[in-house]
């Protein structure tokens, strides 16, 4: 395997452009990829995998190397355990990080089954959470507006924990567009003129829209909705975590379409 020393590498320099910039992951159309579970769901996809770093320390750890062992000899490479922490997205290195391409967006209509459509949710940790949960509930698309974080950027891989692989990931969305003529519901997490969530019929599709974590959904994007949905909250608290409500309405609608036998 070779050992990459210097962060004058062409090689290092990428890694790390690809970890700290939106702007390089957009102008390269890669990504990077965090951590042996990561790079685990990534083989097991067939995921074109670019290269691959592992640490000094982290080449010495079973799980990351069966991994390598998995994985083309000429795209791995080794870094001392302090220049890996130069290129590596988190401040608790992992021990291995891959790129790869970041997918083409799907192309076609819009959605015709449940969706989740995120309005300006900029927190990493809470978009990969909710992608992560979507895909757990069995929602397959999740439309972002140009407002969100980038979805494929390195901390929302990771929080997503694999989802993306199992997801229709649309970015820079034209909601308005995106959903004319959607054959189902139409649902706005919201707390003006709302309906009880455990009161809804939620068995057919349903256009689930979160807004940001601060300023909640656009005008526009609230504008869309036929129907605006309240979690009751009888312990006080006036609001949820986007994530966290974003889990409570996928999972209810999971539960009435499983009591149905959908």
């Amino acid at each position: 395997m070779k050992q990459l020393t210097s962060r004058d590498n062409p090689t290092v320099k990428h890694l790390h452009a690809l970890a700290t910039s939106a702007r390089d992951r957009r102008a390269s159309g890669e990504t990077l990829l965090d951590g042996a579970h990561l790079l685990e769901v990534a083989l097991a996809r067939g995921a074109g995998l670019r290269w691959v770093a592992v640490s000094e320390s982290g080449r010495r750890q079973p799980e990351i190397a069966a991994l390598l062992a998995a994985c083309p000899p000429e795209i791995c490479v080794e870094l001392p355990d302090r220049l890996f922490a130069h290129v590596s997205p988190v401040d608790a290195p992992s021990g291995v990080l891959a790129t790869m391409a970041i997918p083409a967006q799907p192309t076609g209509a819009g959605p015709l089954g449940s969706c989740v459509v995120l309005d300006g949710v900029q927190d990493p940790g809470n978009l990969g959470t909710i992608l992560r949960t979507a895909a757990a509930a069995g929602v397959p698309e999740v439309l972002l507006t140009p407002g969100c974080a980038q979805a494929w950027a390195p901390r929302v891989l990771r929080a997503a924990m694999g989802a993306h692989f199992g997801l229709a990931i649309r970015e820079g969305v034209d909601v308005a567009a995106a959903l004319a003529g959607y054959p189902g519901q139409i649902l706005a997490a919201d707390l003006r003129d709302s309906v009880e969530l455990y009161d809804l019929d939620l068995r057919g599709p349903v256009a689930w829209l979160f807004g940001s974590e601060g300023q909640g959904l656009s005008a526009a994007v609230a504008g869309l909705a036929t129907g605006r949905v309240l979690i009751p909250m009888p312990g006080g608290m006036e609001s949820l975590n986007v994530g966290v409500a974003a889990g409570v309405c996928l999972f209810e609608q999971l539960r009435q379409r499983r009591a149905s036998g959908r």
